[in-house]
């Protein structure tokens, strides 16, 4: 149950049109909503947090994919993340109102997605890419951070191996509230940032290096020891933590 289908029980209510004991009950069951599928949602989870349910593809079932979108997509839109090209499919075929965007692995229901460039190269919130390899964790976040309704820019290809890249968006960078910053390889590129601005700025380490690189985890270290004060780092490849991490601190 999200904000505006709890509010709508509560005018029910006080028209007389639903009774205290109904009301108590629909809101009771509510919570949770066993789909026997091997899936639980959590339909509480929009007011509770803020942030609705989301489906995490990878992993699911055919059945349990389609399942989770048709039910969440009953009371409003829904978004699923790590959604493979087949996956993608089936979705398509599932909800031909729906979009996909392969790129970021993203999947949703009565919302679009910014699918084509150019992006935005400005916003509240901006995510930057390291390099094009690092582009399809930065897209997730961007996807994601729209889906949810955020004014977000996308800036590409901005890593350390040549910082200058990053002058002329110094404005958007200054006048962001909040700054995710995607890097592989050595993963300096969040120190970087967050040396030149005033905003927090949110870091995400990738799986894209060579040998030593350790799938991120170099990365990941090389984040988490930065020197500069204002970065906060989320787990190797997590493109969707960031942009829910976006929306609940801009939101507030």
């Amino acid at each position: 149950m999200r904000d505006d289908g709890l509010l709508e029980v509560l005018e029910q209510v006080a028209r007389g049109a639903v009774a205290p004991e109904d009301a108590l009950a629909r809101c009771r069951l509510a919570p949770v909503e066993d789909m026997l599928t091997g899936l639980t949602l959590d339909a509480h989870r929009a007011v509770r947090t803020g942030l609705g349910e989301v489906v995490f593809a990878q992993g699911k079932s055919d059945a349990q994919l389609r399942t989770a979108m048709a039910r969440l997509a009953e009371t409003g839109p829904v978004l699923a993340t790590r959604v493979d090209a087949g996956q993608g499919r089936l979705l398509e075929q599932a909800f031909p109102g729906g979009c996909f965007w392969p790129e970021a692995r993203l999947f949703t229901v009565g919302r679009p997605l910014p699918l084509d460039p150019p992006w935005p190269a400005r916003g509240e919130v901006l995510v930057l890419s390291a390099g094009a390899a690092d582009r399809a964790t930065a897209l997730e976040a961007f996807g994601t951070m729209c889906f949810f309704g955020l004014d977000a820019g996308f800036v590409a290809d901005v890593g350390v191996a040549g910082l200058h890249r990053l002058k002329p968006h110094l404005p958007a960078l200054d006048a962001a509230r909040l700054i995710v910053a995607v890097a592989g390889m050595e993963g300096a590129l969040p120190a970087a940032v967050a040396g030149l601005v005033r905003c927090p700025v949110l870091a995400v380490p990738t799986s894209v290096g060579y040998g030593v690189g350790a799938g991120g985890r170099a990365a990941l270290q090389t984040m988490l020891c930065s020197c500069v004060p204002g970065v906060a780092v989320l787990n190797i490849d997590n493109g969707f933590g960031a942009g829910a991490f976006a929306a609940k601190y801009l939101r507030r």
